[in-house]
């Protein structure tokens, strides 16, 4: 028997070995019409169905109809509705497997032959039909061989093979049925499919077996659901703006960035252009870090294993870590896949006192990771990226103040570049999950500090997320929605005392009472990476950046070829006041010279006609405010240098 706490109802029950949530519901009717689907147990999200786990004392804190959380459960039981449309629709097809993702769902297919978009409308009208029919969840748990067998039955040659290969150490195997309709699933689902009030099929896309490219190539659908009609309105409407503001798009339109496959999927060339924003976001973080007291360093691209062993990076993430260099020697060399390992190298290369602290080393430093393919996505899912990456190593006394100080500076960066509207969420340790290093005794002190900091500082809608936390320690995440209302994670501050301690690098120092001391680490970077940062900024100032970050600041457009010579005189000084500034001095009406310029995103026009030449003034125009009219030189001058210093941001 187990003593089961309901939350936030505050009731205790007793639940026999192998009850799930609906057999306690049972016991207090008064919670049933509350239309609860489900519960998280810690960091696990379940339904009335499944069983609950074994234990002398566990806390469910149930989740109703409507709770952020429910919706997980409201599109993954969509997934299945779609899948068993599809399978009425193309009889034959073969089911993968079909997760939720952020705003939606998927279920990847290998069908009797190509689900194009124009199958759509087919799928969502069977799709209706099942939700009007109202039939219920229902979950099936089975002996390992009688669901091996059952799948054979059916005729789903992944369901099998996944059996034998991905589950082959599970006894027992859980499945759902909704009528006619049966699939291997852990859940969670809604009670009944008739719960669900809008959804959208979005799109369709190649995948492989299980992400192997040697494999069967798949079909992925794509396709989203709310809670009501208004809000599926509201995300399709966000979708279409997203598409406007597409960075893959616009980068490639407004000459940023290219991603070349001769080069390698995943590896980001920065143009001219772009790199002239990536310029100017390390010349902005560079100045600060000194302001704030930093030390810049530089490491190498790669790095020993035995380094990364150490660290606990290899083999913790050799499934995203590129493969490992062998040499003739024997040794074997790694992609730096993190700068940390190689800034504990620097702490550790001599013998430090307590006045050195807090050492503050920081780089922008390239790391590489090996994502699969199908998760690449642009710049903000790549295969090597610059971090602005820094390590501060201070004593046990100090680390209020300084994490205090690195999440003041991810404040000032975001708003700097006007993201202002973001949430901190604190990524703690999930104590049933085995891929974290370092004692149950230094977490509870990591954490302890970190949520102390975070709540005196009164952090917006401060949250706490068992599981979100880095290997070695907690950390505090910045996430971050830009314009069009889209999450993106962005800052991070992290808390280690692992990577410090005996068990891995053995760092120390020499305190007032001439005894050795263990210090304390703390990861930080504002910015995450700069591709995903630029790629984030593209969208979010859809492609129109302010003017210190412009690629362009100003175009001198001459109105004739007898105003040339005065607009290339304007050009050169506005370049010697060190602007960037180009000129179009072409044979073209000055309506399509403006409206290039107005495509091209440039911040600044200087139209250059005979009255300017007379006067010699200039005629200013800005992308989005129009025609500001006439100004002398100095004045235009003054006017962009008070907007570049001040980092305005329109």
């Amino acid at each position: 028997m187990t003593i089961v706490r309901l939350e936030p109802a505050g009731i205790e029950l007793t639940a026999p070995t192998g009850a799930c949530l609906r057999d306690l519901l049972m016991q207090h009717r008064e919670l049933e019409g509350e239309a609860i689907w489900g519960a998280k147990i810690g960091n696990q999200l379940v339904d009335l169905l499944t069983p609950l786990p074994e234990g002398s004392m566990i806390e469910l804190r149930l989740v109703r109809r409507g709770d952020s959380e429910s919706l997980e459960l409201l599109r993954h039981s969509c997934a299945h509705i779609m899948a068993r449309a599809v399978m009425r629709l193309f009889p034959g097809v073969q089911l993968a497997f079909g997760p939720t993702v952020e705003n939606g769902f998927y279920y990847d297919f290998l069908p009797p032959r190509p689900i194009s978009e124009e199958d759509f409308p087919a799928i969502e009208a069977e799709m209706a039909k099942i939700i009007a029919a109202d039939e219920p969840f229902e979950r099936l748990e089975l002996p390992r061989e009688e669901g091996l067998a059952l799948c054979r039955d059916l005729g789903q040659h992944f369901k099998v093979e996944h059996i034998e290969d991905g589950l082959r150490d599970e006894g027992v195997l859980s499945f759902y049925r909704q009528g006619e309709f049966i699939d291997l699933c852990g859940g969670p689902h809604i009670p009944s499919a008739g719960e669900i009030p809008a959804f959208k099929l979005l799109s369709v896309a190649g995948a492989y077996w299980k992400g192997d490219a040697s494999r069967e190539q798949l079909q992925r659908l794509y396709g989203t659901a709310w809670f009501s009609r208004e809000e599926l309105e509201q995300y399709l409407h966000q979708l279409e703006e997203a598409k406007k503001r597409d960075h893959r798009v616009l980068g490639r339109r407004l000459e940023l960035f290219l991603i070349e496959p001769t080069v390698g999927p995943g590896l980001v060339l920065w143009l001219p252009k772009g790199a002239v924003i990536r310029r100017e976001l390390e010349n902005f973080i560079y100045q600060e870090l000194l302001r704030r007291g930093y030390q810049p360093v530089y490491t190498p691209h790669i790095g020993r294993v035995n380094l990364y062993e150490t660290s606990g990076h290899f083999p913790y993430y050799a499934d995203s870590q590129f493969p490992p260099m062998q040499l003739a020697d024997g040794e074997r060399y790694l992609l730096k896949p993190m700068n940390c390992p190689h800034h504990v190298m620097i702490y550790k290369s001599k013998p430090r006192s307590y006045r050195e602290l807090p050492l503050r080393l920081a780089e922008l430093g390239t790391v590489y990771r090996f994502e699969q393919s199908g998760e690449l996505s642009g710049m903000t899912r790549v295969r090597g990226f610059t971090q602005d990456d820094a390590h501060i190593f201070c004593t046990e006394e100090q680390v209020a103040e300084e994490f205090r100080a690195c999440v003041e500076m991810t404040q000032f960066v975001l708003g700097t570049l006007g993201l202002t509207d973001y949430r901190v969420r604190l990524g703690f340790r999930d104590p049933l999950s085995h891929k974290y290093v370092g004692s149950d005794e230094t977490w509870a002190k990591a954490e302890k500090a970190l949520q102390a900091v975070c709540e005196q500082m009164g952090l917006p809608n401060l949250s706490v997320e068992r599981g979100e936390a880095a290997f070695y320690g907690p950390k505090a995440d910045f996430l971050v929605t830009d314009c069009i209302g889209r999450q993106w994670q962005l800052g991070t501050v992290q808390l280690d005392y692992n990577l410090p301690s005996s068990q891995r690098f053995n760092l120390s120092y020499i305190g007032p009472d001439n005894a050795p001391h263990q210090p304390v680490m703390i990861h930080r970077a504002p910015f995450g990476s700069l591709e995903r940062f630029v790629g984030i900024l593209i969208e979010h100032f859809a492609g129109a950046f302010p003017l210190w970050l412009a690629p362009e600041q100003v175009r001198v457009m001459s109105v004739s070829q007898q105003t040339e010579s005065y607009a290339r005189e304007i050009a050169a000084h506005l370049a010697s006041a060190g602007l960037r500034v180009q000129g179009d001095y072409r044979a073209e009406k000055i309506s399509s010279k403006i409206r290039d310029a107005q495509l091209e995103q440039v911040p600044y026009m200087a139209v250059i006609g005979r009255r300017e030449e007379q006067d010699r003034t200039v005629a200013v125009r800005h992308r989005r405010r129009g025609d500001l009219g006439p100004m002398s030189l100095d004045n235009f001058v003054a006017l962009l240098k008070h907007e570049i210093s001040t980092k305005a941001l329109e």
